[in-house]
């Protein structure tokens, strides 16, 4: 594909955004063109909403990988793009339409001219939540194409087209959703001694919640809690008989993550105490920390600076991505790609620039032939 048809392709991508496991459309978008392009060495399996699809090589020793996430996130559109999302409170705000599009025009390319190694794209549905990953890892199909190497992109807003970054070891945390529900006893708010007061419960843990990292979280280590959100009681003269904290936890050791969670439930355990009140905790969707296999790094660099592009060492993010499953059992590595918007990602205004969509298509087609 030349750029005009990349771009109509992630325009028609980025019109039907879907949540996770939902991408029924995109699926079907994806299946089109990839029965559009020659067939020869082409095999497609479906999986839930996704799909995998291997390009078999001239003369085969083992097989790469690369990962498309292909789901939107429950966003309101705020571009103004003719081209805007036509699914109404959905928008494709993290590039995965970036993501799917560089993947067919790779895919494209290594169909008409194979390389010698097989490979195996994955379009992997529900990376925003709840996580299409793991069980991808997990499923049977995964499991009869399984390859020896992996790598992925990301969108990166913050970088001009032309650059690529990453890093050598953690590239992204561990992270962790977080939600806990309070459930009391309501009542009138002149009678406070015959309630218990859920609201109160709920105040006090986030405040107490702030400790967790300033005192039990090493100081040379780094780990986030937060609390998002605060919902409870319903008028404003009842006091309120249950309520819901929803909130986030990050950490760049895996087993820091394991220390938070412990924290966080000791707490809830004092809580429940003083306040005769009952807790539950649900951590929702967890990832596993991105962490890069550095002797991809030196040959990935000199690829880049090879093709007259920018190479930068990234720093290490807060940002959760559910490819660190995959990085914990296949060898390989995440770049970013530089895509220069003013907003940035899981943003309604998020318009990353249509010329980085070929810069990626020749970055990913280079290091699979690479590899």
């Amino acid at each position: 594909m030349n750029s005009e048809a990349l771009q109509k392709v992630r325009r028609d991508l980025h019109k039907i955004p879907e949540l996770g496991f939902q991408e029924t459309k995109t699926q079907a978008y994806l299946l089109q063109f990839i029965e559009g392009l020659p067939q020869d060495y082409i095999e497609v399996k479906k999986w839930r909403t996704g799909l995998l699809v291997r390009v078999q090589g001239t003369n085969p020793s083992k097989t790469v990988a690369y990962r498309a996430d292909i789901d939107g996130l429950p966003i309101i559109e705020e571009t103004g793009y003719p081209f805007a999302s036509t699914h109404e409170g959905q928008m494709h705000a993290c590039g995965h339409d970036f993501h799917m599009t560089i993947a067919l025009g790779t895919l494209e390319r290594l169909a008409q001219s194979p390389t010698v190694e097989n490979v195996l794209f994955l379009f992997q549905p529900a990376e925003e939540n709840p996580g299409g990953a793991l069980p991808m890892l997990q499923s049977e199909e995964m499991k009869a194409w399984w390859p020896d190497e992996i790598f992925a992109l990301h969108i990166a807003p913050e970088h001009p087209v032309g650059t690529v970054a990453t890093k050598e070891g953690l590239l992204f945390a561990n992270t962790s959703e977080l939600y806990i529900d309070f459930k009391g006893k309501g009542g009138h708010a002149a009678y406070p001694h015959l309630t218990r007061d859920m609201v109160l419960a709920a105040s006090q843990y986030t405040v107490q919640a702030q400790s967790i990292v300033s005192r039990a979280v090493d100081p040379l280590d780094s780990a986030v809690v937060t609390i998002g959100k605060i919902t409870g009681g319903t008028v404003q003269n009842g006091i309120a008989e249950t309520a819901r904290l929803e909130g986030t936890m990050r950490s760049f050791k895996a087993d820091t993550m394991d220390l938070l969670k412990k924290k966080i439930e000791g707490l809830a355990k004092g809580i429940e105490y003083s306040h005769e009140c009952e807790i539950s905790i649900d951590y929702g969707s967890n990832y596993y920390q991105v962490k890069n296999d550095g002797t991809f790094m030196d040959p990935f660099q000199r690829i880049v600076e090879d093709l007259g592009y920018t190479f930068v060492e990234s720093k290490a993010a807060m940002t959760g991505e559910d490819f660190g499953y995959m990085l914990k059992e296949i060898p390989g590595f995440m770049f970013w790609l530089g895509v220069d918007s003013d907003y940035g990602l899981h943003n309604g205004s998020l318009k990353p620039k249509e010329e980085a969509l070929e810069v990626g298509v020749n970055v990913v087609e280079r290091t699979i032939r690479s590899l």
